[in-house]
């Protein structure tokens, strides 16, 4: 296994990959540079210390792990949102400077705002990356998806308890909610004592809606979530040079 110490000059956290994506295709699926950045990543020592090296030879699968931990397919997943192109606040967007709307969805196309979930449907139900898109209480907001990986990891409901549940074993490799925020550089997301999620916007979990409701309120979410994945890009950044 290459050690993530050599690999300080192989990860540009600035890197934009929609270019090398084709046109029309989502750099999750299509982008190489995103792939093999995911593979270096997340190719490292669990809490509890074991191994999880990821391949990306196996046919038809994005990436790939078997050992004594289990069977693991993994994909890619786009953990922020500029909702430039979404109907329900599009009369929200149109008061907002194009630019600033860009540079959210510029910001959103970098390794900060990228993770992995696994990719492989359990009984023909939705994955977590399409149950989080298509929740109507998440709208894919990922600060309230890692509030419900919070509330999973304590036993506690909420609206993805059920494909969390399906997908169990992909979230005991990280013990607890402590373990998974760590492996994954999301700290800038949570409170000191691990035991709260930072929302972009002031939100009452799971009752008010996900989406802005106004030009101030997406103004500050997006100031905040490119502060989120700017801050998490250091950290990735300063674990390679480790």
């Amino acid at each position: 296994m290459e050690h993530l110490s050599d690999m300080s000059n192989q990860i540009d956290i600035s890197y934009n990959f929609y270019a090398d994506t084709p046109p029309n295709k989502d750099p999750d699926a299509h982008s190489p540079t995103l792939r093999r950045y995911h593979k270096k990543l997340w190719s490292k020592r669990l809490p509890n210390g074991q191994l999880f090296q990821l391949v990306d030879t196996r046919p038809k699968t994005y990436l790939y792990h078997k050992s004594d931990l289990g069977e693991f397919f993994l994909s890619s997943d786009a953990i922020t949102h500029s909702y430039r192109s979404t109907k329900q606040i599009a009369q929200i967007i149109e008061k907002i400077p194009a630019d600033d709307v860009n540079s959210l969805y510029d910001h959103g196309s970098t390794i900060g705002a990228y993770i992995v979930f696994p990719g492989n449907k359990v009984d023909n139900k939705m994955t977590i990356n399409g149950a989080r898109g298509c929740n109507s209480k998440i709208r894919d907001r990922f600060d309230i998806t890692l509030e419900c990986i919070r509330l999973y990891y304590n036993n506690i409901e909420n609206p993805l308890t059920s494909v969390f549940q399906r997908y169990g074993y992909f979230f005991a490799l990280f013990v607890n909610f402590r373990g998974y925020v760590d492996f994954f550089f999301l700290q800038d997301l949570v409170t000191a004592d691990y035991c709260g999620v930072k929302f972009y916007i002031p939100y009452k979990c799971f009752e008010d809606s996900p989406l802005p409701t106004s030009k101030e309120e997406y103004l500050k979410y997006k100031e905040n979530t490119i502060k989120f994945i700017q801050s998490r890009a250091k950290r990735i950044e300063d674990s390679l040079r480790q």
